[in-house]
């Protein structure tokens, strides 16, 4: 089982994003705070959300957004990204996240190695941390479920690249599909294209 705390002396959130290498569409960013004490049955299976398979992810949220202390979604669209750049939007959007609470956490546990101060709370960079924080696992989740619900609309907007499935990662359908269709509006625009790039997705 994933570790609650980190500081059980403090309010804590979990941070994650979602997308953040794809080809189109947001990078979604949440952030969760857990109740600190209570056990809760599925804390037992909560776990990075890449290692879930899509029902348990889906009835994971619905638990997650039922019984947390306080949970925030936010994304940054495909036009923003280009504009100030994926990292930067990476940053924007777990700001908005944490700053959609409705509980002011004292420490932010961030999945990563990299991320921009919000205002003055203190915050802590793990690495792999949606593996090893039941908070951090919880974002992840979130972040996840709501940008593939959001991928799924907009697949029926644009059936050809496959978004339901493929979530606007760069999967050899996807880049096909940009070579014959061209771009949608949803796509990144300042993300480059390249046959040697196409193992890296």
């Amino acid at each position: 089982m994933l570790a609650l705390h980190y500081n059980k002396e403090v309010i804590e959130a979990g941070v994650d994003e979602a997308g953040r290498g794809c080809l189109a569409g947001p990078v979604v960013a949440a952030a969760v705070i857990l109740p600190p004490k209570v056990k809760l049955e599925w804390y037992d299976v909560l776990n990075d959300s890449k290692k879930l398979p899509e029902t348990m992810r889906d009835n994971l949220r619905v638990l997650i957004e039922k019984e947390s202390l306080a949970w925030s979604v936010a994304m940054i669209d495909a036009p923003e990204i280009d504009r100030i750049n994926i990292l930067n939007a990476t940053y924007k959007a777990m700001h908005k996240a944490i700053s959609g609470l409705t509980v002011q956490p004292e420490l932010l546990l961030i999945d990563g190695n990299r991320f921009k101060k919000y205002k003055t709370t203190e915050h802590k960079t793990i690495v792999k941390g949606d593996g090893l924080y039941l908070s951090i696992a919880a974002a992840s989740i979130l972040a996840k479920t709501h940008r593939d619900e959001l991928m799924k609309k907009l697949h029926a907007e644009f059936p050809q690249y496959a978004w339901d499935r493929n979530k606007a990662y760069g999967t050899e359908v996807h880049v096909k599909a940009i070579m014959q269709y061209g771009l949608t509006p949803y796509h990144r625009k300042s993300f480059q294209l390249k046959d040697q790039q196409l193992e890296l997705f």
